[in-house]
């Protein structure tokens, strides 16, 4: 599973982690989350988001 990377803060969504804070359980892609989920560092919404090649 692919990471993605926020464009607006560099916060790193990492699959195999998941949000658990934010109920995302670890093993959810990318593409799985919900459409109202946000940025856990700046709020921002899933479209700012781009693949994170690193």
């Amino acid at each position: 599973m692919k990471k993605y990377q926020c464009t607006a803060c560099s916060y790193i969504y990492d699959p195999e982690v998941g949000d658990p804070e934010n109920g995302i359980e670890p093993g959810t892609a990318f593409e799985d989350l919900p459409d109202d989920w946000t940025c856990p560092e700046c709020g921002v919404g899933k479209d700012e988001f781009e693949p994170y090649e690193g």
